[in-house]
């Protein structure tokens, strides 16, 4: 009997204890204390070993939906609700929780057989930590952007990765960190890793506090040599509301500079063809770097064959934010995402490298190891400069496309998968082709994009309506008010709205989509569903998350694009930027004005081309030459500083001349912040003074809002082209506009000094700047990083292959639609013809008095 007692107490403390240790209920107040926590169990890493995740003690029988954490017991209370933190990357204490897996999912390493009461590990997180290689190995980083960040209740990124053998055969960890909102409901979000469509992990979504590192094995024989696809997607919920307007304050960031491929062993590191310049990946920043060592930079008869293989390993490599540059001294320093290449014969190259003895013989394009770093280094050499080119042939030739050949798709899958498909005429798309997967969602806002391409002669930006055939489905939970949305490189383009009760299922329900805002080359569709529904007007606590899905989209679903006019433009920097147009359709070698062969102007016209090479999709042959009179009446391309550039040139794009002198620096022009703001004051008044020039403007502004037209619509013939001063605020231009007879295009590449030119050429040329070069002139600030674009008031048309009466007719069609006075005006002369026509007709004709 006394033992049965004993036990009976036992079990009542027992209770007691856990009954005081459950976690907290959420509170909105704010003003909820809880007691101090327990301290934080963290493991010390050796500074010789790579920070891999240690596997704390857990609680034999764990519940299967909450986490096991990695510290001594302690109540686990959600902070209170505040407003979303911004995208800091401060780095907390290192916390190591281990999440089991969960019943309803694939656990993200497949584990061996434990015993039974013993929680399978999912992915082993922590406090983000310095990035070190394993011991022998290398890393990979993976994300191709300075920053990746996943936006609403559902966002999905896909990007290839190209491995070399070596690096597929090791066995490799994939580990990324991350940071969320605080709104985000841990319990009801997710990310999913996919590496070559198949799964490799799950991970809850739970870090507002600072970021932390997850890790996953990846699966044996899962990596390939060649292209590989990483798929992130990413499944938020609100903690507490269920608007839609709440779904715009969930995101989540991961840190590039801690998202990698670890590959074990010394062979991972190892190059072993030219074909490994596809691989060379980015830095931890999402850049990546050519560092070229030239002995013999400044030599005549150096810059055509350099600039050959500038572009064709560009194309090779195809990584968005590339960089060129050029030295002549010692190796520079070496790391993931940074190739160095040393070009030169063996005697130039002697004082910085010693070169094979084969090279004496025969040109030689190789991977060899430098000594002092045991890096790999491309050693592109020869006898003599031509046989260096025979060398640089050997790389750059796979790259190589004639001009009348055709190309399917526009190369984006290093940044975002698949390729972006090139449509030239009337064509169907499934959007299966173009990534989107069929998807069930339950919460309130779905969206999804995709890209297709357009060529550089596209004009149908007035008229053209593509259309979006819809195969979705919604329940009956979805009230009248909800509607699909289209957009067109993030501009609002159509809207479906959603008018019938009951559910209901869209088979190819037609969505017409202006083309108003396409451009030349890569463009973005997102389709958006805004989903209202009597449950999140009522928002009872706890379903956030929902309980089944209400809208499901289809793959089936396919995009149509008609027939569009097809003519050149010149100017058109849009399309330059789009396509490389109008130098990516030349036959012949590309005249090439430099003035000044130095390491910071070389590195920039390296960049400028190497960018133009990627979005033309091969080489591009440029010819040096060393005086503008030697270019005559053909395309040309000129890159300097704005002091040596030519005079008549500068007359052409219409830039003043006074900038050669006059553009500096704003430091160098001591322009106080105040004076800027008195003089910005006194132009104000002149512009916006007087009763009837403020009647104009906001006659302008009526025109734009209700009929979005603009009084430069309404006008026969296109004002002149204004003549342009860049501002002191601005550190780099690029011009384009027509040669002095008008038969051909030049494009100016310019700044105030050569390091000017180069850090301006690195900057615009990046991924999130590049689709903003338009216009006649864009301008980029390297203080704000802002860009700025003149638009084209006047332009020539350049003829195409696309001449046909269908085409004149739709050509016609957009020129009318853009220039609709004249349109009035053809229009009253053709119906006053028409009724001369008639009474002369009707007066010869018929029964007479």
């Amino acid at each position: 009997m006394k033992q049965l007692a004993s036990t009976v107490l036992l079990l009542v403390t027992t209770c007691s204890a856990v009954t005081l240790a459950q976690t907290a209920p959420f509170d909105m107040s704010g003003e909820r204390t809880t007691a101090p926590a327990a301290p934080r169990l963290t493991l010390p890493a050796s500074p010789s070993t790579p920070q891999a995740p240690a596997v704390a003690p857990a609680p034999a029988t764990p519940a299967p939906s909450a986490p096991v954490q990695a510290e001594a017991p302690e109540p686990s209370v959600i902070p209170p609700f505040s407003a979303a933190p911004a995208r800091t990357t401060e780095t907390p204490p290192a916390i190591i929780p281990v999440t089991p897996a969960s019943p309803s999912q694939p656990a993200a390493v497949q584990p061996a057989q434990q015993p039974q009461g013993t929680p399978a590990p999912v992915a082993t997180t922590a406090a983000a930590q310095p990035d070190q290689p394993p011991q022998g190995g290398v890393l990979r980083y993976l994300i191709p952007s300075a920053k990746l960040g996943f936006d609403g209740e559902y966002d999905r990124k896909s990007w290839s990765i190209y491995l070399t053998p070596e690096q597929a055969a090791a066995p490799a960890k994939f580990n990324f960190a991350y940071q969320n909102a605080i709104v985000v409901a841990p319990e009801a979000s997710e990310f999913t890793v996919l590496l070559n469509n198949r799964v490799i992990g799950h991970q809850q979504v739970g870090s507002p506090d600072g970021q932390s590192n997850v890790t996953f094995d990846v699966p044996p024989r899962l990596l390939q040599p060649g292209a590989n696809l990483l798929t992130f997607e990413a499944t938020h919920r609100h903690r507490t509301d269920c608007t839609v307007q709440s779904t715009y304050e969930l995101w989540s960031d991961i840190d590039p500079s801690k998202t990698y491929l670890s590959f074990a062993g010394e062979e991972a590191a190892r190059l072993s063809s030219t074909d490994a310049i596809r691989a060379v990946g980015v830095d931890g920043a999402g850049k990546t770097e050519f560092n070229f060592v030239v002995p013999a930079l400044e030599q005549p008869g150096t810059t055509k064959p350099l600039l050959r293989l500038v572009q064709g390993m560009a194309v090779l490599s195809g990584m968005p934010n590339e960089t060129f540059s050029f030295s002549t001294g010692t190796l520079p320093q070496t790391g993931p995402g940074k190739m160095t290449v040393l070009v030169g014969t063996p005697a130039e190259l002697q004082p910085v490298f010693d070169v094979p003895a084969a090279a004496q013989a025969a040109p030689m394009a190789t991977f060899v190891t430098d000594p002092r770093t045991g890096a790999p280094v491309l050693l592109v050499t020869g006898p003599s400069w031509p046989s260096i080119s025979s060398a640089i042939e050997t790389i750059v030739a796979t790259t190589d496309r004639a001009p009348s050949v055709r190309r399917d798709v526009v190369a984006t899958q290093r940044w975002t998968a698949p390729d972006a498909p090139l449509v030239f005429s009337d064509k169907t798309i499934a959007l299966s082709q173009l990534g989107v997967k069929s998807s069930e969602f339950s919460g309130r806002r779905f969206r999804t994009s995709f890209n297709v391409a357009v060529p550089a002669d596209f004009y149908a930006n007035a008229y053209g309506e593509a259309t979006v055939l819809l195969d979705a489905a919604y329940t009956q939970a979805v009230q009248p008010g909800s509607h699909v949305d289209i957009y067109v490189n993030g501009n609002i383009a159509s809207t479906l709205p959603i008018t019938a009760t009951g559910g209901g299922i869209f088979r190819h329900l037609p969505i017409r989509v202006t083309m108003r805002h396409f451009k030349p080359g890569l463009n973005t569709l997102s389709l958006e569903a805004i989903l209202l529904t009597k449950e999140d007007d009522i928002c009872v606590p706890g379903t956030t998350a929902g309980v089944g899905p209400r809208f499901a989209l289809f793959d089936t679903s396919e995009l149509h694009i008609p027939d569009f006019a097809r003519v050149g433009q010149r100017p058109n920097l849009a399309a330059f930027a789009g396509t490389g147009y109008p130098y990516g359709r030349a036959t012949q070698a590309i005249p090439l004005f430099i003035d000044r062969v130095d390491p910071d102007t070389l590195s920039a016209t390296a960049t400028i081309l190497a960018q133009m090479a990627i979005v033309a999709g091969r080489p591009i042959e440029v010819e040096p030459a060393a005086s503008p009179g030697a270019i005559g009446e053909r395309d040309a391309i000129f890159v300097g500083s704005i002091s040596q550039m030519p005079p008549a040139v500068l007359t052409q794009m219409n830039i003043a001349t006074t900038s050669q002198a006059g553009w500096r620096p704003l430091a160098a022009t001591q322009t106080t912040q105040t004076e800027t703001t008195v003089m910005f004051d006194e132009w104000r008044s002149k512009v916006s003074g007087g009763v009837w020039r403020g009647q104009i403007t906001s006659f302008q502004e009526w025109l734009r809002r209700n009929f979005d037209m603009s009084l430069s619509s309404l006008q026969f013939v296109p004002g002149a082209e204004e003549q342009f001063s860049p501002s002191n605020s601005n550190s780099f231009m690029v011009a384009q506009g027509r040669s002095a007879t008008g038969d051909s295009t030049w494009t100016v590449v310019t700044a105030p000094s050569a390091k000017d030119l180069r850090d301006g050429a690195n900057a615009i040329t990046a991924q999130e700047r590049w689709p903003q070069v338009a216009g006649h002139i864009t301008t980029y600030s390297a203080s704000t990083g802002k860009i700025d674009s003149v638009p084209v008031s006047r332009f020539d048309f350049v003829t195409s292959d696309q001449w046909s009466l269908a085409n004149y007719r739709l050509i016609a069609a957009n020129w009318l639609s853009t220039n609709i006075l004249s349109y009035v005006f053809l229009l009253i002369a053709l119906s006053l013809l028409i009724g001369v026509t008639t009474a002369s007709m009707l007066g010869r004709l018929g029964r007479k008095q």
